[in-house]
């Protein structure tokens, strides 16, 4: 019938719906509507509107229930069109949800009523308000109006949503609660400071917030309240009261729930007081303690007096808060106090401490001043005395005072420094703070220092030395000394000057000769002690130096001449400035030449001698020469990174300056390249060569004038691949003639690898000519592919491959048969597998009877027969069998075979007159090539007539025949071979009279 389009909506009303419709075509003359209990099929409500309206409300319908509505459209002609539909009311939400904790911090319960109409079930949602993260998720039966959420976080506040679900639709009802909160742990308050205090606790995720109230215990007033947020552990309360007791209380609150928690007491540290001061008191041997008192509170001072020097207890006083000094009578003179302060509130201190005070000390006794022998350093000693230490003066004639102080418990001090041979005077007092002993004085002498920074210098010259120094300090009156050759220990000479002399020259000396200078400065009655300096005279250099050159054994020979004077030793400096080692020699005076071996080859040398007399030298001039060089070692030619290229290595076996590598090419003796690289050099790449060809290379070391020669290298160019490499059969023989073109450049001929597919036996491998361009592989498989590679070969080099596949043609099959098993639809094929390899047979069956299209087939490799049925009766057929390898085909002999023909039908016959009988038939089918017609004589069972006809022929008549004679006669249908006869029919012939009536 016709489709009204039917659909249903509630428009969120769970007691009613919305029913619409598509108008037919050709419209609709009224409407009516019935709507039913879906199930039970009970009429709850119809109704009805006319045309042009689309539309239906039911109201008044019970939530959540499935109903079945029917529509009918009156058309024209009395005609109607009828469509139902099934829908569901939304449901309603529960009712009076409520959700309580009841003073549970883990907690929550939540009941409802009912929501009315029907449902499913209800869904229960329960979310973690903070985070809004789905805490809870259920789905319980429709008659529960009960759920406890356990495990929840305690303080916190959850969103419950309740969902009435019946069907795809559902109706939600939210509230909100809180969980109690939890009381928080371990509070502590711990003072931070003198007006801070740090509160901490545990387990503070518990509530939403926490209210925390600081009390004053001294002046009982609330000084702080906070409200912190869920996670705060801990709080500093800052701007308090010093050495104040303070007490906490702290709650915890969620949402409506206060739960009271832990207390704590603590007091802020006192402050210290300030300017604290010990002075002497107007009584003997008093010290008066005077400080401030610094903001806030404290229970009392306690006031200590301490010895200096050892920090220990002497007095301990405490007094009032409220007091600022103490007064301490009795006390020792000569010793050093001070004074600590210390403010206590409840546990806590804190203290100031004074500067230290003195008693008047006593002087020092038994005092002396010891030269000891040095000139630099005088020791004072006393006898110790208490107080805080001592002043020391020494005063020389003509200088200022030079003052020290020195601790207590010193008896003795060395003054370093001073001028050598001069008179001082010392004194010594003692100091106890303020006050100063007396002093006690005492007077001495410093010996004279020895002449200072004495050198005896040769200046460059060899026949004098001078000596040199620095006049000696105050007190000395002049110098004195002698010199001596120092190795044979004879007096040179002596000299005696005053004390403004700071330099002397000896002359007419020995070149070469060691002398020594000992020399001393006087001052008053002391000499100072004796000072040495020692030189040689400058050495003369040595004359003729020469470098020559010898071969075997490698080496270079040195020659000099001696000069006058001494001599300790001959240095040999031998050197070269391509290698950082260098040979040092050294040689007796005796000797003048020697000879250098192991030196490296092929390197320029440069020799200097030098004359040795203690520390100085005078160096020849240089002379020089040149170490054969060794010919290269390792030399190698190999290809390079292209068939133009060859790559040449060496390793250097010893010096050169350069090398020239030679090229030729290897059939001729006449350089083509000379190409010169310098040392350190150990290869060379030669471009733009032949391909595949043969080349010399001889390189050359250069040393100076001489030059050494390697030996011979050969090497190869690799030779280029050939061009348009071909692979077709020779479909006589089964061979592949494999064709190439000759590529540029030289080779030494070609190597070729032929591998046929899929076999794991090994690669034949083929030579050819350098001049070939072809090759024939025979005695290869039939019908099977072959890889087949070639390369250019020069030397022991290939060149990349040329590859390409070529397949055999396959052999064709033999011994073909075609028999006929005795049936006229059928023949079947035969032939032997011929050797080798195919891809598939193709068998081909011609009809050469009829024009009938041939029919093929596509066997397997290894077929050796096929059936061919529904053939038509009495036909010639010949078959052909390929052998098909790729495009390669191999095809055998035809055979022909006729089908079995088919008997006449309808055979009859009949006696025209008393001496004929005439046979009839009808062809079966297509008929038959031809048919034979017998004739038997019934009583004598021989043969009375014979005769072939054509396969058009229909009927045959034997004439004179005898009257009234019962014959049997068959007539056969011939196909080739092959005949099917039909069965015997008898009849007689007509009697005379039966003719004559």
């Amino acid at each position: 019938g016709m489709l009204l389009n039917l659909s249903v909506s509630d428009h969120s009303r769970s007691d009613s719906l919305l029913l619409s419709w598509d108008e037919p075509e050709g419209g609709a003359e009224e409407y009516s509507l019935a709507l039913s209990s879906l199930g039970s099929g009970t009429l709850l409500q119809n109704g009805s509107v006319g045309p042009n309206i689309t539309s239906f409300w039911f109201h008044g319908l019970t939530p959540g229930t499935y109903y079945e509505i029917e529509v009918t459209a009156t058309l024209a002609c009395m005609d109607t069109a009828s469509q139902t539909v099934t829908a569901q009311t939304s449901p309603s939400p529960v009712r009076n949800l409520s959700l309580s904790s009841s003073g549970s911090s883990a907690v929550l319960h939540a009941s409802w009523e009912h929501a009315s109409g029907q449902r499913d079930s209800y869904h229960l949602a329960l979310y973690h308000s903070d985070s809004q993260t789905l805490v809870r998720n259920a789905s319980i039966l429709p008659d529960t109006s009960t759920f406890l959420f356990d495990g929840l976080l305690a303080g916190s506040e959850y969103a419950l949503k309740v969902s009435t679900l019946a069907g795809s639709s559902q109706a939600s009802t939210s509230i909100h609660q809180w969980t109690a909160p939890s009381i928080p742990t371990q509070l502590r308050l711990s003072p931070g400071s003198s007006t801070n205090l740090l509160a901490s606790w545990a387990g503070a995720g518990g509530a939403a917030w926490l209210y925390l109230m600081l009390r004053n215990l001294l002046t009982q007033t609330v000084t702080k309240t906070l409200s912190a947020k869920r996670g705060l552990t801990s709080y500093t309360f800052q701007h308090l009261h010093p050495g104040t007791q303070y007490w906490l209380g702290l709650s915890a609150v969620a949402g409506p729930y206060t739960v009271e928690g832990p207390n704590a007491t603590a007091w802020t540290y006192p402050l210290s007081p300030t300017n604290v001061t010990l002075s002497s008191a107007e009584e003997q041997r008093s010290l008066q303690a005077h400080w401030s008192s610094p903001e806030g509170e404290r229970d009392f001072y306690l006031v200590t007096l301490r010895e200096a020097e050892d920090s220990a207890p002497t007095r301990n006083i405490s007094v009032g808060g409220d007091n600022g000094h103490v007064t301490f009578h009795g006390l020792s003179p000569g010793k050093q106090y001070s004074v600590q302060v210390t403010a206590v509130a409840g546990p806590y201190r804190a203290s100031a401490r004074s500067t230290a005070a003195w008693t008047q000390p006593l002087a020092p006794s038994g005092v002396s001043l010891s030269s000891q022998g040095s000139p630099y350093s005088l020791l004072a000693s006393w006898e110790e005395a208490m107080g805080e230490g001592y002043v020391l003066a020494l005063r020389p004639m003509e200088h200022p005072v030079k003052n020290s102080s020195l601790l207590r418990g010193v008896t003795n001090f060395t003054y370093e420094g001073l001028r050598p041979g001069t008179l001082y005077t010392f004194e010594v007092s003692t100091v106890a703070g303020p006050y100063t002993s007396t002093p006690r004085r005492i007077s001495n002498w410093t010996y004279p220092l020895p002449p200072e920074q004495l050198t005896l210098s040769n200046q460059g010259h060899s026949t004098s030395l001078q000596a040199s120094w620095r006049a000696a300090p105050s007190g000395s009156t002049g110098y004195t000394g002698t010199l001596w050759e120092t190795k044979s220990q004879e007096q040179v000479g002596n000299m005696s000057v005053g004390n403004n002399w700071t330099n002397v020259t000896f002359e007419d000396l020995v070149p070469g000769r060691q002398y020594t200078l000992e020399m001393a400065a006087m001052a008053g009655p002391y000499r100072s002690s004796v000072r040495s300096a020692t030189d040689w005279t400058y050495p003369l250099a040595p004359s003729g130096v020469t470098l020559t050159n010898t071969r075997r054994p490698l080496g270079l020979s040195a020659f000099w001449d001696k000069a006058a004077g001494d001599v300790d030793q001959f240095h040999l400096q031998l050197y070269s400035k391509s290698h950082p080692l260098q040979r040092n020699i050294s040689v007796g005076p005796n000797t003048h030449n020697f000879t250098f071996l192991g030196l490296s080859p092929g390197v320029q040398y440069f020799l200097k001698v030098t004359v040795l007399a203690g520390p100085y030298r005078s160096s020849s001039h240089f002379a020089t020469e040149w170490t054969y060089p060794l010919s290269l070692a390792n030399v190698s030619v190999q290809p390079g990174r292209s068939p133009q290229e060859l790559h040449v290595s060496w390793v250097e076996s010893g010096g050169g300056r350069d090398h020239l590598v030679q090229l030729s090419v290897a059939e001729s003796l006449s350089v083509i390249r000379n190409v010169s690289v310098p040392r350190g050099v150990t290869h060379l790449d030669l471009e733009g060569l032949m391909p595949g060809s043969r080349y010399r290379v001889e390189i050359i070391s250069q040393a100076g004038p001489h030059r050494t020669s390697s030996q011979t290298a050969i090497g190869y160019t690799v030779p280029l691949p050939p061009l348009s490499l071909s692979a077709s059969p020779v479909s006589a023989a089964w061979a592949l003639a494999v064709h190439w073109e000759t590529p540029p450049g030289q080779r030494d001929g070609y190597l070729l690898s032929v591998h046929e597919e899929g076999s794991s036996s090994p690669a034949r491998n083929l030579e050819a000519g350098k001049d070939s361009t072809n090759i024939t592989l025979a005695g290869l498989t039939p019908g099977t592919c072959y890889f087949v590679g070639i390369w250019a070969v020069a030397g022991p080099y290939r060149s990349l491959p040329k590859n390409i596949t070529g397949c055999t043609v396959p052999a064709a099959p033999t011994d073909l048969s075609l028999t006929n098993p005795g049936s006229s639809s059928e023949l079947h094929t035969w032939w032997n597998k011929p050797p080798g390899r195919r891809d598939h047979y193709r068998v081909i069956l011609y009809s050469l009877t009829t024009q009938s299209r041939e029919r093929v087939q596509t066997l397997s490799q290894d077929a050796q027969n096929i059936t061919w049925t529904h053939l038509e009766a009495g036909s010639r057929f010949a078959v052909q069998v390929i052998a098909v390898k790729g495009l390669f085909e191999a095809s055998s002999t035809n055979v022909t075979q006729w089908t079995y023909p088919l008997a006449p039908a309808n055979f009859t016959l009949g006696s025209p007159s008393a001496s004929a009988l005439q046979a009839s038939w009808a062809a079966t089918g297509r008929g038959a090539e031809g048919y034979v017609v017998e004739l038997y004589d019934t009583a004598s069972s021989s043969r009375a007539g014979h005769t072939a006809l054509a396969g058009d022929a229909r009927s045959h008549t034997f004439k004179n025949l005898n009257p009234g004679t019962r014959y049997s006669v068959a007539v056969r249908a011939t196909a080739g071979p092959y005949h099917t006869s039909t069965p015997n029919l008898t009849h007689c012939t007509r009697e005379y009279d039966a003719l004559l009536a």
